[in-house]
């Protein structure tokens, strides 16, 4: 082998080990990102599924979704097996707005939103803990951060009488308002008999149970 043939092998044989690594690594990567799907996605269909794992109930149930044009909200009916217990029927709601409309609706909260808790207390309060990623992405005003909760509100006391108003925690703690401008210090109450007034603040809701 002459000199100018080892410098050349010298070369070339690190650089194919080398590449050999990175394609090997770029096909683990590229074979995980084809086979994966969006992690809240993954979530939210987990959560579903793990709440149908029980007696169920199939049922046509009536959700909410904001009309920015409007300024109120819209009705989308949908097939769903209902979980047996009131909390676990409050979940499915949610992860349902969560997941989107599937009208093209107006999506009412962001999609990475995760459901830590639920709590349906005896006087009909519903207190649902959000991650905080409930709290971003809303367009600016007012308008749309109302519009979501009460699509939230409005889509559980439609569909589970036992619900008959809402309290909104993030991390467990009360928090001042949604993305900087909705109320969450007060409890949100249902009102289908004027949509437009879902689109006011929670400060004429009804005062929480003694």
């Amino acid at each position: 082998m002459t000199r100018r043939t080892l410098i050349v092998a010298l070369i070339v044989i690190p650089l194919l080990i080398v590449s050999g690594f990175y394609l090997r690594s770029l096909m683990r990567r590229t074979s995980r990102e084809t086979v994966a799907r969006p992690e809240a996605e993954m979530s939210t269909q987990l959560q579903q599924q793990a709440l149908q794992t029980g007696p169920t109930t199939q049922q046509t149930i009536t959700l909410y979704f904001p009309d920015y044009d409007t300024a109120t909200l819209v009705q989308e009916t949908r097939n769903i097996a209902l979980a047996a217990t009131d909390e676990d029927r409050i979940r499915q709601i949610v992860l349902a707005l969560v997941a989107g409309s599937q009208q093209n609706h107006v999506q009412p909260l962001p999609p990475s939103t995760a459901l830590r808790a639920v709590f349906l207390a005896g006087d009909g309060t519903a207190y649902l803990d959000f991650s905080t990623d409930v709290t971003r992405d809303f367009p600016e005003g007012i308008e749309s951060e109302t519009l979501a909760l009460r699509s939230v509100v409005d889509s559980l006391a439609a569909n589970i009488p036992g619900v008959r108003r809402v309290k909104f925690l993030v991390q467990g703690q009360e928090a001042d308002t949604l993305d900087g401008h909705a109320d969450l210090t007060g409890f949100y109450t249902p009102d289908f008999s004027n949509p437009a007034a879902s689109t006011q603040p929670p400060a004429a809701a009804a005062p929480a149970a003694q």
